[in-house]
């Protein structure tokens, strides 16, 4: 979905007049694919379908599963601020009965929690995200609740990262830096894990974690050692090379095999794979 983020940030970049008088090149170059991407099936109509009625007049998509209709979607012009469209799109849902609602001009996308009782249309948007100005990887958990084996959940799933956001900012007023908290979260289900430097030749490895593109990954080694680790380490990088380089590094791990190599010498290779890689490594005891 990355891939599909960026691309679609290029286009608002770089052609943005297109979408700016043009509501259907946002349905079709944006909205679409990024349904699409979000494991909708845009061509059944039994679950994206177009101009949908209801009392309160056409709304230009709903999703639909399980035969019910469970969210709604207004499309705008990038020249319209998606915000004046959030009353129509209340009505819609409330007319239904659906929990959901979305609007987007392309670039911003505001979700919509339909009933709240006290509040009006416009104080119920509980998500907004700007497909310019963030990170794909920001967007993509943002959008991830309007997934289709998520959707019941997306409100819940908004209010959870709404919560997180505040939350983060509160640690920062405490003094905690963004890295800091950034590294906390994304180590939270590590446990027993150890940078390579603390680890010692006679302990019993039973994995190791990378991180790498913007996540952890676990490659177990039950009981294994230090060694084994390193040529773990070594045989997943070599999957992101070209032939030729996979086999200089097929090799080289062939002869670290037959290698008495001391536990230093084998943490400062790794060391060293991870300022060459860009990653971080972590030895799960």
């Amino acid at each position: 979905m990355i891939e599909i983020i960026k691309d679609i940030q290029r286009k608002l970049r770089n052609h943005r007049e297109v979408y700016i008088s043009n509501e259907e090149a946002v349905k079709q170059h944006i909205i679409l694919p990024i349904l699409s991407s979000l494991g909708w099936k845009i061509d059944d109509p039994e679950e994206v379908r177009p101009e949908e009625k209801t009392s309160e007049g056409r709304a230009d998509y709903a999703l639909i599963k399980d035969g019910k209709v469970v969210a709604f979607i207004e499309a705008k012009n990038l020249s319209v601020n998606p915000a004046k469209a959030v009353q129509q799109l209340a009505k819609y849902c409330f007319d239904m009965g659906v929990e959901v609602g979305i609007v987007s001009n392309g670039r911003v996308w505001l979700i919509v929690k339909a009933f709240e009782p006290g509040k009006e249309a416009k104080d119920r948007v509980i998500t907004t995200i700007d497909i310019v100005e963030e990170p794909p990887e920001r967007i993509i958990v943002k959008l991830s609740c309007l997934k289709k084996d998520r959707i019941e959940k997306a409100i819940e799933i908004c209010e959870v990262l709404n919560s997180l956001d505040n939350n983060v900012k509160r640690l920062k007023a405490f003094g905690i830096s963004e890295g800091d908290v950034a590294n906390y979260i994304l180590t939270i289900s590590i446990r027993r894990a150890y940078p390579p430097e603390i680890s010692h030749p006679s302990d019993k490895i039973t994995g190791v974690y990378i991180f790498h593109e913007g996540k952890w990954r676990y490659l177990p080694i039950p009981h294994g050692t230090l060694k084994d680790a390193l040529m773990a380490l070594m045989s997943y990088l070599s999957e992101y090379e070209d032939e030729e380089e996979r086999k200089i590094i097929k090799r080289a791990i062939a002869e670290i095999s037959m290698r008495n190599i001391s536990g230093e010498k084998i943490i400062a290779l790794i060391k060293a794979i991870e300022k060459e890689k860009n990653i971080k490594v972590l030895i799960a005891l």
